[in-house]
């Protein structure tokens, strides 16, 4: 007996096989879309009662591709429809889900995340695709209205089409510039999942989820990429802290607060792992580093077991393969565990992020171990004011409210919090 909540899991890690295959048999998104959806609307009628196929994807792939003969068979008004439900025919099942799925399922990544799309519909339409969500799982993630989502995954289907882009992996110099946007828009969805910049909670699961099978998919395809590889461990690292980020009615707790008990090993293993075969690599990049920077994190079993000082050299390569304002942030912090936090609170003060809260709440810290606490206290609020998640609020109005009552402690490592360069 096939349960409909199995049946639900089957679609959400096919789905983007499926799709990935049919939109180059069809050559349309939209109409591979109705495919896989009406093969999965007969899974549903017909696997509760005649138990799972051997082979589920191969199942939905084939049934898909007749679904689309029988809708081209209903609208064929001429010869290319004709044409092409014949070319449909001739397929050979087997074929099409051994030897073209994972090309296809690259083909379908760097579509998504063709240049000529904005960021937004780069990562809709990823998650719609690839994901398998549903356009209200996605507007609910990004807090949009449903309508709203839908017209921009709409649009963005329509772009790809009136502008022709093509349904191909990049070669040559092409290549390093386009999966370094591929790799930037899954760890968008993983900073959205880690530390959500608005609403109630601080993390969304759900996304943090995703965003790993994403990595690892992207991984498995292309696994000579190094970059691939350090994303991929960088979110594992961070993931595995998930259990211990949060108090049990969903305050944030910072790194050095954390109960490390709590933290997943079987992640930190598998995360150090790839950080280990990225260094015998020798192709640094912001990925490796970052996931570099958090394996050191991880091998401390108490904060001040840290080793800040390869942490800073490590931020030091980052900063310049990266010179953002964020990296330079982060590496302050730093500079305040190894030098004390004047030498940090100078390095923050020159740099131009007015706009971005964690500017602001990093130098309340610093100011606050320096015993400036009108100043600090100025700072949380500034802060405060720069952010929409509720926890992260709650978390700085705390600081401010007891800051007199607080003894210093050590400012917030920059590696619990995603947003990098």
């Amino acid at each position: 007996m096939v349960h409909i909540s199995e049946i639900g899991q089957i679609f959400r890690e096919e789905y983007g096989r499926s799709v990935a295959v049919l939109v180059r048999v069809l050559g349309s998104i939209d109409a591979a879309e109705d495919a896989v959806q009406d093969a999965f609307t007969e899974a549903v009628a017909r696997w509760p009662d005649t138990g799972l196929p051997p082979s589920p994807a191969g199942w939905i792939i084939t049934t898909a591709r007749n679904r689309a003969i029988d809708r081209l068979r209903r609208e064929a008004s001429g010869r290319e429809k004709l044409a092409q439900v014949t070319l449909l025919q001739g397929d050979e099942p087997e074929a099409i889900e051994v030897d073209t799925v994972e090309d296809n399922q690259l083909r379908l990544i760097f579509t998504c995340c063709h240049p000529a799309l904005n960021r937004g519909a780069q990562v809709a339409l990823t998650l719609k695709l690839l994901g398998g969500l549903t356009t209200a799982e996605i507007a609910h993630a990004f807090l949009v209205p449903e309508p709203t989502m839908a017209q921009r995954l709409v649009r963005a289907k329509g772009k790809i089409r009136d502008a022709h882009i093509p349904y191909r992996v990049p070669t040559g110099a092409e290549l390093p510039e386009r999966l370094k946007s591929v790799l930037a828009v899954v760890y968008l969805v993983f900073n959205e999942g880690y530390a959500a910049s608005s609403g109630a909670g601080l993390v969304r699961e759900d996304l943090c989820r995703e965003a790993v099978r994403l990595g690892r998919l992207i991984v498995e395809l292309m696994p000579d990429e190094p970059e691939a590889k350090g994303l991929l461990a960088l979110m594992l690292l961070l993931d595995s802290r998930r259990a211990a980020r949060t108090t049990p009615d969903g305050g944030l707790v910072l790194l050095a607060d954390q109960d490390r008990g709590l933290w997943d090993t079987m992640l930190i293993a598998e995360g150090q792992l790839l950080v280990r075969q990225c260094l015998k690599r020798n192709q640094p990049g912001p990925y490796q580093l970052q996931a570099a920077i958090n394996a050191v994190h991880s091998d401390a079993a108490r904060p001040e077991d840290t080793d800040w000082r390869q942490i800073l050299a490590l931020y030091g390569q980052l900063l310049a393969l990266e010179p953002t304002p964020v990296v330079a942030l982060n590496r302050a912090v730093v500079l305040a565990e190894v030098e004390g936090p004047a030498a940090g609170l100078a390095a923050v003060d020159v740099l131009e992020l007015g706009n971005y809260y964690l500017f602001h709440a990093v130098r309340a810290d610093l100011l606050r171990r320096l015993g400036r606490d009108d100043e600090a206290v100025a700072a949380y609020r500034a802060a405060q004011e720069r952010t929409d998640n509720d926890a992260e609020r709650d978390f700085l109005e705390a600081r401010a409210r007891t800051l007199t009552t607080t003894a210093p402690g050590p400012a917030a490592p920059p590696s619990d919090d995603p947003h990098g360069p």
